[in-house]
């Protein structure tokens, strides 16, 4: 089922790119294997897949035990501050920097370990109430407080976009999210490399790289329905 699936999902992603005109290679697909078996995420592995995204840190560090074979973990769930010690020196990266108080926190712990962690600063750019990340109009002056930490370098930004039936719903969010990108970019602040948009899932990955994503975050179409 996985084989097929992700054979899917990468026709689809290669489709996407097509019409966007762009390369597939400026795509990473971030297989999202939270409450997933680890026979699962080897199957996935066995297929080629090398990124792997977790919501709770229990389960990276329970899988960054097992798993031998060189693979990316990615943190893409709310973060508790009082968690980051045990993952600043076992992800890739961070997608879910809301604040700088997390930042900091990171940045700490990451100093201990003699680490540069890499994050994205997570924005609720739909606005909504049951979201973490910070307000669009919040992202400029966040960045520049973080960018100040030395243990942290500052790598894009990620979006969870609404859940929605039709996915042309969220195209107006990816937009507006690339459009910040693009702004803080050209600001060129130290330690802030605008290289990385996280966004698009399973329902709306294809519209989210029309829109300029470089991350998508799929489960549901790799790995069937959460357990």
């Amino acid at each position: 089922m996985i084989k097929e699936n992700l054979a899917y999902v990468e026709e689809q992603i290669a489709r996407a790119c097509e019409r966007a005109g762009r390369n597939r290679e400026d795509v990473t697909l971030i297989a999202v294997s939270k409450t997933k078996p680890l026979a699962l995420v080897e199957e996935t592995m066995d297929c080629g897949i090398k990124e792997f995204g977790e919501n709770k840190v229990q389960e990276i560090m329970d899988k960054y035990e097992t798993v031998k074979l060189p693979v990316n973990w990615h943190m893409i769930g709310h973060l508790q501050r009082n968690k980051a010690k045990y993952i600043v020196d076992k992800v890739c990266l961070i997608h879910s920097v809301d604040s700088y108080r997390l930042a900091e926190t990171i940045n700490q712990e990451a100093a201990k370990k003699n680490v540069i962690c890499d994050i994205l600063i997570e924005v609720n750019i739909a606005k909504e109430d049951t979201k973490f990340g910070a307000m669009e109009e919040e992202v400029l002056p966040l960045i520049e407080q973080i960018s100040k930490l030395s243990n942290i370098r500052i790598k894009g930004l990620m979006t969870i976009a609404p859940f929605v039936e039709n996915s042309e719903k969220n195209r107006v969010h990816f937009r507006n999210l690339r459009n910040l990108c693009v702004d803080i970019k050209t600001k060129n602040i130290d330690n802030v490399d605008m290289k990385i948009l996280s966004m698009g899932m399973t329902n709306d990955y294809e519209v989210a790289i029309e829109e300029g994503a470089t991350m998508v975050r799929v489960g549901t179409g790799i790995f069937g329905e959460r357990d």
